[in-house]
């Protein structure tokens, strides 16, 4: 009886031990995903959103319009290493931390640029635009001799003059 004590014993060790590695590499297969799904949904498009503020505070100029963190609107009058001077009225003027912007509004240099790019393109697409209309107009204009013309008459078939008389 103690030899069958011992098989049984025997065969219930090996059956735990296989059983718990597999469920280790499961709680890690678990661990992992869950670890992934993190990285996608939170951390990644964190960084991604500090890049883009710190890109915005760096390329901060004279004359932009921004808003702070509180909502004060304004616009930049200087611009110094961590700090930006914002004229918020006619007399008064806040220096801010640049953290403390939370977006620029208008961008004063880069609206004149677009809007001279955009009459830029106005006019080469008003050039495109005339130029085959401008030939269409010259080559109507010409009276081109028409040659080999031929007058048909139209008679009444024999049939139809018969049954109308």
């Amino acid at each position: 009886m103690n030899a069958l004590l011992t098989t049984l014993g025997a065969q219930g060790t090996a059956t735990t031990s296989a059983s718990s590695t597999g469920s280790m590499t499961t709680t890690f297969i678990t661990f992992g995903l869950i670890i992934l799904i993190f990285y996608f949904l939170i951390i990644r498009p964190q960084k991604k959103r500090d890049k883009e503020t710190k890109n915005m505070l760096a390329s901060m100029k004279k004359g932009d319009k921004v808003v702070s963190i509180g909502g004060i609107r304004g616009t930049v009058v200087i611009v110094k290493e961590t700090t930006v001077v914002v004229k918020v009225d006619d007399n008064t003027r806040i220096e801010f931390s640049k953290n403390a912007i939370a977006q620029i509004l208008d961008r004063k240099a880069e609206n004149a640029t677009a809007k001279a790019e955009k009459s830029a393109k106005a006019e080469a697409k008003k050039e495109t635009v005339e130029a085959p209309a401008k030939k269409k107009k010259a080559s109507s204009t010409k009276a081109e001799p028409v040659e080999d013309a031929v007058v048909v008459e139209e008679t009444p078939a024999e049939s139809e003059t018969k049954e109308t008389k």
